[in-house]
């Protein structure tokens, strides 16, 4: 096959979801696909990441001057790509046109960008930029839908969620999970793990959570546990967000909890090897990727109950409703007085996590493609 791949977020100097996703799947299908000529397509906004490229592997990097350049470039792409004669294109970050003669394959990572647009925009702030982007997003996820031949998501949840939305035919969409970056790992070194603690001014055992991650049930569920435990314990919150939520900044306030703004990657290793728990009482996940980081560093996981999370938690971690702070308290009051309770989530956690992995991810993103080269036509062409 000829492939196309769209990695712009690997010259972008991003980070979050999306760029880890193709920062990890990229090279290990570039390493599995030697009999493919395979073609990426970047743009000179920042230095391409991946270097020592496979000799079947080319790079097309695309001229970048200004934010207007990212644009443009989401429909010129499809000329360029045209060039290449490709019989398979990927786009996986939610939206992309191919070149007519290829088959376009699509990573659609949740709904979101499917959802009526006044319900995307609910609970955003309501900044002319920030309404202009989503409006985007939405409008480019519905129309590349339309030409797609078959959608990548990341779980099962995410693929009836598509579905629903989208109308798209769910025979047609493939759900390929996530898996821990190779980073990752629980150090038991007790110099390290008190180094970082000294160095952030952590000075009582503690829990972790997302601090944008519906963090006031959290904080309502910690008021609820026993004097005792609130003065021996606190809860460490991280955000890659400058401006956490009111109740984060309450809590901090307040004594018993810390936030940290965009801890490096490896405080962040250390944090969760050396958590009594990581709490994830997430509204909408279409994944949950910082569950399996915590599993992978040995952090017993309470979760909430709500989109992917069951499915990718599997029987390894706590799940209860994410607005119950009683079901939350009584669940971190179990893990500070049960050593034994809490040693076995761990364990469970860690098993858990090593089911995944970025080969596999790659290796079931390269079956798709083969899928979509025998697929019979396009969404656009079934229904119309």
């Amino acid at each position: 096959m000829r492939l196309g791949i769209d990695v712009r977020y690997l010259s972008h100097g991003l980070m979050g979801g999306v760029h880890t996703y193709v920062a990890q799947f990229v090279p290990e299908l570039l390493a599995l696909a030697p009999e493919h000529d395979i073609f990426l397509y970047a743009d000179s906004k920042r230095p391409f990441e991946l270097t020592a490229l496979p000799a079947n592997v080319t790079l097309r990097c695309l001229p970048w001057r200004n934010q207007l350049s990212s644009l443009q470039h989401d429909f010129a792409l499809r000329r360029v790509m045209a060039r290449d004669r490709l019989d398979v294109v990927h786009f996986p970050a939610n939206y992309g046109f191919g070149p007519q003669q290829a088959r376009t394959v699509i990573t659609l990572h949740d709904e979101i960008n499917l959802l009526p647009l006044a319900e995307i925009v609910r609970g955003h702030r309501k900044q002319l930029g920030t309404l202009a982007m989503m409006t985007y997003l939405h409008a480019c996820t519905r129309l590349a839908l339309r030409h797609a031949h078959l959608v990548v998501t990341v779980s099962e949840h995410a693929r009836r969620q598509i579905t629903r939305y989208s109308g798209f035919d769910p025979n047609k969409i493939v759900a390929v999970p996530h898996a821990p970056t190779p980073d990752l790992r629980r150090i038991d070194d007790c110099q390290v793990l008190a180094e970082v603690r000294q160095r952030l001014g952590l000075t009582r055992p503690f829990v972790m959570a997302d601090a944008i991650k519906n963090p006031a049930v959290l904080v309502r569920a910690w008021r609820r546990l026993p004097a005792d435990q609130r003065q021996r314990q606190s809860i460490v919150f991280f955000s890659r967000r400058p401006d956490p939520p009111r109740e984060v900044r309450e809590a901090v306030s307040a004594g018993f909890a810390y936030l940290l703004i965009q801890p490096t990657r490896a405080d962040l290793i250390a944090l969760y090897s050396q958590a009594q728990a990581f709490v994830f009482p997430s509204l909408l996940e279409g994944f949950g990727i910082p569950i399996l980081e915590a599993m992978t560093c040995g952090a017993p996981v309470i979760a909430s109950d709500r989109g992917a999370i069951p499915e990718v938690a599997g029987q390894a971690a706590w799940l209860v409703d994410a607005e119950d702070d009683l079901a939350l308290s009584r669940c971190l009051e179990t893990l500070f007085t049960s050593p034994d309770q809490a040693r076995q989530l761990r364990e469970r956690g860690l098993e858990r996590a090593r089911q995944f992995s970025w080969t596999r991810t790659a290796r079931r993103i390269l079956d798709s493609y083969q899928q979509a080269l025998s697929a019979q036509g396009s969404y656009l062409e079934a229904v119309g």
